[in-house]
């Protein structure tokens, strides 16, 4: 594509919306000499059935990028959404891994990640936060914070991303909203400020004031009333008549009295967040949370690394794989690295070195996503997502450069909290279960250990449900029928010492109890949470870790 201007990308029509004309907010030109400043790299987050990935087809839908959208359901018939491109996902209604979105509006381009909010893949969805430059936080308006929102919003802030808060479900009977203002500072210690306020709610839900245009929407998106100073809606007489949408006037002055005004460095910093009340379902507040994003979200930042952070606007190219998923296309059994570029213009054909291996490699076939579509990249700058085609030469957390020794940091491995054995019933398919734990292994589905002691496959996962999406994914996508069960370990972790005569006399005395990560690290097996801790006290030289750098 060419860095002067926005890629013409998959199913996209470059927007020129109403939404562009904010009057409220000042927005300076969009500049063109340094392409990488129109880039808007974003994660959508929430609890599961907050309806995130609705509202990922919705913002698609307002971009001008798909022609309708599809909502996530579970009934028969129901078209799918883009976002959720794998059958296990379209059959059971939830999303499972990330996807990548790359898509126009308003002179920018937009990379959207789909991430799943089911807690069993908060290790896809933490890796894919690392390559975002900013979040949009989906909160039901019924249930306020939830514990997976929660923990989503405390990994967005270690690495201090701003946020954008979208509370949706307004068109159902829900939490007050200055009550859901409380709760939200209150449990995430964040600064709110209001973009949207919601007229009513559920059955009394009227539209919305539009603070950052100066104007009161019907549900419909139908402008009722136009505004400088929120007094001069009191001469409006079918909104002075209306006791609901008083009662939304008079809550909304005493929000404006209590928050903070929009800033938008302390944005930035990931301390302030706009808030917009809206319906993904409905369409309500999409668009102009489509336009909050363009206006206000932060273009591509340093990227933390060692020995130093990356600069976007350095020359070299540097990026890094922050997810690897295989069989996107099952008829060719390809492998594609997601690679987040941090730094540079990368051209299609040029060569990078792979830190971690010190090898060269020539990126021929870089690609564009749009789901699981998918077309040629012919440059890219800093921001964009790249997909890059390989045969197991790339995994999460490898660092590519124009021939720099830069690691990536960040990019963690978690402690599995479910251990079990693989079991095959066929053994005459060893060699394609071990091909398929290795692949699967490396795109992050699940951490795979071998035994020092035996031959044992063992698998660790964060949740029950991947276990069952793990096998699902070996039958379907390399015919391997697998089954697991319980080998007497509830708890693993890395080991490691200053000291390594102390570490291999440690793993010497356990060695019926150690075994090998895909990187041939040496992983400690516990039976509890007991011995684990028996561990530690008997071996103090001996670091016991529940993360892992991926490098």
């Amino acid at each position: 594509m060419s860095v002067s201007a926005v890629p013409a990308c998959i199913g996209v029509s470059a927007s020129s919306s109403s939404m562009s004309h904010s009057a409220a907010a000042e927005v300076s030109p969009r500049p063109v000499s340094e392409p990488f400043r129109l880039r808007r790299t974003f994660a959508i987050i929430s609890h599961p059935d907050a309806g995130k990935t609705t509202l990922t087809e919705r913002l698609l839908a307002a971009a001008g990028a798909i022609q309708s959208a599809g909502a996530v359901r579970g009934k028969a018939g129901q078209r799918s959404t883009r976002s959720d491109w794998m059958e296990m996902e379209q059959q059971r209604g939830i999303s499972i891994t990330s996807s990548v979105m790359t898509f126009d509006y308003d002179g920018l381009t937009l990379n959207l990640l789909d991430t799943p909010g089911h807690s069993d893949f908060s290790e896809d969805t933490y890796r894919t936060l690392t390559a975002v430059d900013a979040a949009i936080m989906v909160i039901d308006a019924a249930k306020g914070i939830e514990a997976q929102t929660l923990k989503l919003f405390e990994v967005c802030r270690l690495r201090d991303i701003p946020i954008i808060t979208f509370i949706n479900k307004v068109d159902r009977e829900g939490i007050a909203p200055l009550e859901l203002i409380d709760e939200i500072q209150d449990k995430l210690a964040l600064d709110l400020t209001p973009v949207l306020w919601p007229i009513g709610m559920g059955v009394d839900f009227g539209g919305y004031i539009d603070l950052q245009e100066g104007r009161v929407v019907s549900p419909q998106g139908k402008e009722i009333a136009e505004f400088e100073q929120l007094e001069d809606l009191l001469d409006v007489p079918a909104l002075a008549d209306n006791p609901v949408f008083m009662t939304a006037l008079e809550t909304l002055e005493m929000a404006q009295a209590m928050l903070p005004k929009f800033d938008l460095d302390t944005f930035h910093q990931g301390h302030l967040s706009p808030v917009l009340f809206g319906s993904a379902l409905k369409g309500v507040s999409v668009a102009e949370l489509l336009r909050t994003l363009g206006d206000w979200g932060p273009e591509p930042r340093p990227q933390p690394a060692l020995p130093a952070p990356i600069e976007p606007a350095d020359k070299k190219v540097t990026g890094f794989v922050f997810k690897v998923q295989a069989n996107m296309d099952a008829n060719h059994r390809d492998r594609i690295a997601f690679v987040r570029l941090c730094s540079g213009k990368f051209e299609r054909g040029m060569r990078l070195k792979n830190v971690r291996s010190g090898k060269d490699m020539a990126v021929s076939n870089p690609m564009f996503f749009f789901g699981n579509n998918r077309e040629l990249a012919e440059e890219a700058v800093a921001g964009d997502i790249v997909g890059i085609p390989n045969h197991g030469t790339l995994s999460v957390g490898d660092t590519l450069t124009e021939g720099a020794n830069i690691n990536v940091t960040g990019i963690p491995n978690f402690a599995p909290e479910i251990i079990r054995r693989v079991r095959l019933t066929d053994h005459m398919k060893s060699k394609q279960m071990a091909k398929a734990l290795t692949d699967l292994s490396e795109e992050g589905v699940t951490q795979v250990f071998r035994r020092m002691v035996g031959a044992d496959w063992i698998v660790g996962v964060v949740g029950q449900l991947q276990l069952e999406v793990l096998s699902a994914r070996v039958a379907k996508e390399y015919g391997v029928p697998i089954s697991f069960e319980s080998i007497g370990f509830e708890v693993a972790r890395w080991v490691e010492s200053d000291d390594a005569d102390e570490l291999k006399r440690f793993i010497t005395a356990q060695k019926m109890n150690m075994a090998e990560d895909r990187t041939e690290a040496p992983v400690f097996l516990a039976q509890n949470a007991w011995w684990a801790d028996r561990a530690k006290q008997d071996w103090p030289k001996i670091r016991f870790l529940t993360t892992k750098e991926r490098h």
